[in-house]
């Protein structure tokens, strides 16, 4: 099919008339659009084609980066033109606009930085929130923003996306808003999974290739399939599955053309039922430990849906299910939303039109943090240097590290750090060859720990002239590193506008360690005679990673990044410190001296 064959056979494309009126008539919308309907990609190109754009830019919001380039690099492929000129994206490090953007999809924190800056987002005419339904911290916060901006410029157009069981509640926030309902199609991936499952347990032997729309999909798809696979139990033949895509290490797509193993051929006749047990993992924060923790809890009866509809069935509620997902909101630390809101002048946060606000104890943690971080005063207001930390899109501990660490003198090597920080492991340990991955990340093991172990990897990187094959020699990603070289140079551009100087302690990495110290002074702790380290702040009992540099090692006092709650409390990138920089760097929070067990902390907001 044509583009414009493609554009016509969605759900969506019936409605395009009666949407745009509904736009025209109404300030505020709430779309209901299912999977595959069209909405994403469809909507902001009606608006733009309706004239929409002769007022302003049309702004889509995305609660995943991903989605945000994906759907943009799609939508610039319809409407004909390069990405990154009437079609574009933000994300966070990444600006892939120009002056002639008209449609413009971001992540939601982007949108959120961007009301920072202006209140009344007077370059945009439409701002679409997609997948509302997902509750992210950013979409929450954005909903009351967008709520009092729209009272001040009542020429400014909302719409927001949502799944079936919000949309009345999202329509009561939003002063009664109509709520305008899109039918949806099958979910093509569940049927290309299903149909790989029928042919490999019913057909003659022979491999199967499936197409699908880029590396998150595959990298989902091989995932669902592994599991569903495993969840057939044994004597069932087994399923090769090789994902292939060009950001993977060569020596995994060559794997495609190997010859599959000899196999006896067992056909399973019928299979008539499939269990759900109605659970999901997920992220939870527990603001009087600092830690996140990966808790098991029921599905919301809206993620039931989604999974029957994705099954082909349907499904009974349990009595324990909630109606909806728990935003992130209500689970998530809050230091840097509260720091952003503060940017903003808005100083009562009691009194906030949440949705859904979060628990108090878990703002007056977040609230002592960033008064401990110095971006508070003792009035609550924002400091001077609150206001610049605000500036750096990261959580506020690594802002106040790399602005502390221009006067410490290593500047230098934190903006590697930092960069490295904001991304995920960039360590490869493919499953069959985990102990020589593991002997090539030890050669980069620093004695003192993980902060400085990332350092190492980064600079002999750019020694090697930022060479991917020298990635994939030492068992690293290089999407990865080629993604923190980005960050870095956004990074080195805020500091820039502040003119803090850009310099290095050379071979005297105790700055670096002494540096840290001055956002993480919280995340602090001691060796435990008997076994593992205790926190300084509530004296929890933590344990060194295993693949930390640190481990085995004699470290009396450590600080860490995160703290990750699985079979234990693992600290997440560690580093030895000595305890009088913790001193000097909090000494309002620390009380002098750390001989005893536990500091004396202040909870003043």
């Amino acid at each position: 099919m044509s583009i414009k064959q493609q554009r016509e056979s969605l759900p969506v494309f019936a409605f395009r008339n009666q949407l745009i009126k509904a736009v025209h008539e109404n300030q505020i919308l709430i779309v209901v659009g299912e999977t595959g309907s069209g909405k994403t990609t469809q909507l902001t190109q009606y608006l733009a084609e309706a004239g929409f754009t002769n007022k302003g830019m049309i702004g889509c919001t995305q609660p995943r980066r991903v989605a945000a380039m994906s759907v943009a690099k799609r939508v610039a492929e319809e409407v004909g033109c390069q990405l990154g000129d009437e079609v574009g994206y933000t994300i966070r490090f990444e600006d892939c606009t120009s002056p002639s953007t008209k449609i413009k999809y971001m992540t939601d924190g982007m949108l959120e930085r961007e009301i920072l800056m202006d209140p009344d987002l007077r370059r945009y005419s439409v701002i679409m929130l997609d997948e509302a339904h997902e509750r992210t911290i950013a979409t929450d916060v954005l909903f009351a923003l967008l709520k009092k901006t729209v009272k001040r410029r009542t020429d400014l157009k909302i719409i927001v996306t949502s799944a079936t069981l919000d949309a009345d509640k999202f329509s009561a926030y939003f002063n009664e808003c109509p709520i305008f309902t899109i039918p949806g199609q099958s979910d093509y991936l569940d049927t290309a999974l299903v149909t790989v499952m029928t042919i490999h347990l019913t057909e003659p032997p022979g491999d199967i290739l499936v197409f699908l729309t880029g590396s998150e999909e595959i990298d989902t798809a091989a995932e669902i399939l592994y599991e569903r696979m495993k969840a057939l139990g044994p004597g069932v033949p087994e399923l090769i599955i090789l994902p292939v895509y060009s950001a993977l290490p060569s020596e995994m797509q060559s794997r495609i053309f190997d010859p599959a193993p000899p196999e006896t051929s067992i056909t399973i006749d019928h299979i008539y039922y499939v269990v759900d047990p109605g659970f999901v993992k997920q992220n939870a924060y527990d603001p009087k430990l600092g830690m996140d923790s990966l808790v098991v809890t029921p599905i919301s009866q809206a993620q039931a849906n989604q999974r029957a509809g994705r099954a082909g069935r349907t499904a009974a509620y349990q009595s324990e299910m909630l109606p909806t997902t728990i935003p992130e909101i209500q689970r998530q630390n809050l230091a840097n939303t509260i720091l952003m809101l503060k940017a903003m002048g808005i100083n009562d946060l009691l009194h906030f039109d949440f949705m859904d606000p979060p628990p108090t104890n878990t703002m007056l943690t977040a609230l002592e943090e960033l008064y401990a971080l110095s971006a508070l005063d003792d009035e609550g207001l924002l400091t001077r240097l609150g206001r610049k930390m605000a500036d750096f899109p990261m959580e506020p501990a690594l802002a106040k590290v790399l602005i502390g660490a221009v006067d410490i003198g290593c500047s230098d090597e934190m903006l590697s750090i930092v960069a490295l920080l904001n991304l995920p492991n960039v360590f490869y340990r493919p499953k069959e060859k985990q102990t020589q991955a593991d002997q090539k990340k030890a050669k980069f093991h620093d004695p003192h720990g993980d902060h400085l172990t990332l350092l190492n990897v980064y600079k002999a990187w750019k020694n090697s002239g930022y060479a991917a094959a020298w990635c994939f020699e030492n068992f690293i990603q290089a999407r990865s590193m080629k993604r923190a070289k980005e960050v870095r140079e956004q990074l080195t551009k805020i500091m820039e506008r502040y003119r803090h100087p850009i310099v290095s302690c050379g071979r005297d990495t105790n700055k670096v360690r002494q540096a840290l110290c001055s956002g993480f002074f919280r995340n602090s702790a001691r060796k435990d005679p008997q076994e593992g380290y205790k926190t300084l702040v509530e004296g929890t009992p933590v344990y060194l990673h295993p693949s930390s540099a640190l481990f085995g090692k004699q470290a009396e006092w450590v600080i860490y990044h995160t703290l990750v709650l699985t079979s234990k409390e693992y600290m997440h990138c560690t580093t030895s410190i000595e305890p009088k920089w913790l001193v000097s760097a909090a000494p309002t929070f620390f009380k002098r001296g750390l001989s005893g067990r536990t500091p004396r902390t202040r909870s003043r907001v």
